[in-house]
């Protein structure tokens, strides 16, 4: 059994297990549970009243938080020609096309968080897709990484664009921003976050589309969220 550091349970402490916070309440124990020595990231653990197995209950898409991300990401854009030439110009970290995949299937290449790509280059991109699709890495239209507005996809990831999708056991994970936001900022971009997957809801889905909604910093403890608790 895995036994958890002094710090953990110290700070686990100042949370009762099975009560329901609000957002405002919730924000302020997760700052003050944070337990490393770097600007922690705080991640939204929201468990869905659905069916993974069901295609047309998954749920994939990607926004941008009110407030940012508080982390920046290396840009690569899979582009040719005059896209390229915009994409430079829209301050993207690295800009090529099939040299850039021949890269990443050559040499291991994952010096970037994110690929941006033209629709154009899908085929070629797809046949590294084994490679890139296990990371997350694989564009898709539904996350607006495959776009010809290479300039507005750029400026939405340095803004703070999050993408998502539900995992196998019906959950969607995302980033609220860093222990260092304004307690108020992070409330706007968890809000922004839960309200964006409630306008999500398949029609198929019976009842209340989300369970549950946990939030904690880097190695920090649990904070289970009140769903009354929003504006929706």
């Amino acid at each position: 059994m895995k036994r958890s550091g002094k710090k953990y349970v110290e700070a686990s402490k100042k949370i009762e297990k099975n009560q329901l916070y609000s957002v405002k309440e919730a924000v302020k124990l997760v700052k003050e549970t944070s337990i490393t020595k770097f600007d922690s990231t705080i991640d939204v653990a929201i468990n869905l009243n659905i069916d993974p197995k069901k295609a047309d209950q998954q749920l994939r898409g990607s926004f941008v938080l009110p407030n940012g991300t508080g982390k920046s990401k290396k840009i690569l854009v899979i582009a040719k020609g005059a896209k390229q030439e915009e994409a430079k110009n829209a301050g993207a970290d690295f800009v090529g096309d099939k040299d850039m995949i021949d890269k990443i299937a050559n040499e291991n290449w994952f010096d970037f968080d994110i690929i941006i790509a033209t629709p154009d280059m899908m085929p070629e991109l797809g046949k590294i897709g084994k490679i890139l699709g296990p990371k997350g890495l694989m564009p898709n239209p539904k996350t607006n990484t495959v776009t010809m507005n290479v300039a507005g996809a750029i400026e939405d990831v340095k803004k703070g664009m999050v993408s998502f999708k539900t995992d196998t056991f019906g959950n969607i994970h995302s980033i609220a921003g860093k222990v260092s936001f304004d307690e108020n900022k992070l409330c706007e971009n968890i809000d922004y976050i839960i309200n964006t997957i409630l306008r999500m809801k398949p029609s198929t889905v019976k009842g209340r589309l989300i369970n549950s909604i946990t939030i904690s910093a880097t190695m920090g403890p649990g904070i289970k969220i009140d769903q009354n608790s929003f504006d929706n």
